[in-house]
């Protein structure tokens, strides 16, 4: 989200904390340590996709700390509208680019692979899925790391299977704002839903013509800011 940060740090006071942990529980200490040390608390925390899951955990567990919460591109919040996401990201892709998928996908299960290539080429088929009409990549990448995906994962999906991602909801205090884009793979009605039945002050924004990374779209670059500039104000 390095574009992201420059952006926004035009109008206000910005920090872009990393996660380098590999559980849930770390990584909202990591967090909890960044804020804390560099932080104006209460502090407006922004996450996307993960980061999303993992800002909304952290304003449970932390209320105080955060005075407003904002979910860009978020996954969806109960089981029943995660199935639809690789339906929808392979319905995207030609024949080859299917294939190519399967396969990494059992390479990524493999240990004798090579995982940080297999899940680099997984995340750039995906993102063309993801992605309405993309914006050249501008350099931002940061090094791909597996083996905190995989173990971070593996939590957080038992935590949305279970149902007890979504019930942190209730102990959130501060306003909700999810911007979500209405071709992105993970269904919108996943995240506007359950949230606007379980938090209490929730609001819901569909950018159109555009993909699960909002800032790289080229029709909705412009959109998103004015958005996101907006609820930071």
């Amino acid at each position: 989200m390095a574009p992201v940060a420059k952006e926004i740090s035009h109008i206000c006071g910005t920090l872009e904390p990393l996660q380098t942990s590999a559980s849930i529980a770390e990584q909202l200490h990591e967090l909890l340590t960044v804020l804390k040390k560099h932080g104006d608390l209460p502090i407006t925390l922004i996450g996307h996709s993960w980061g999303a899951w993992l800002s909304f955990i952290f304003a449970a567990r932390y209320p105080l700390l955060v005075k407003k919460l904002i979910l860009i591109g978020s996954g969806p919040f109960e089981e029943e509208y995660a199935s639809k996401i690789m339906k929808t990201r392979l319905s995207r892709l030609n024949k080859e680019e299917k294939l190519k998928v399967h396969a990494l996908e059992e390479a990524l299960l493999d240990p004798r692979q090579d995982n940080n290539v297999a899940l680099s080429q997984f995340g750039k088929l995906l993102s063309k899925a993801d992605s309405f009409d993309p914006l050249p990549s501008i350099g931002e990448e940061i090094e791909v790391q597996p083996d905190i995906f995989q173990k971070v994962w593996k939590e957080a999906s038992e935590l949305r299977r279970s149902g007890k991602l979504l019930e942190l909801g209730k102990q959130i205090q501060c306003p909700v704002i999810a911007i979500h884009g209405d071709y992105d793979p993970h269904p919108y009605e996943g995240i506007k839903q359950p949230l606007s039945q379980m938090v209490e002050d929730f609001r819901f924004i569909l950018l159109k013509n555009c993909g699960h990374t909002p800032w790289m779209e080229r029709t909705a670059r412009d959109s998103f800011y004015e958005v996101l500039k907006k609820e930071l104000n």
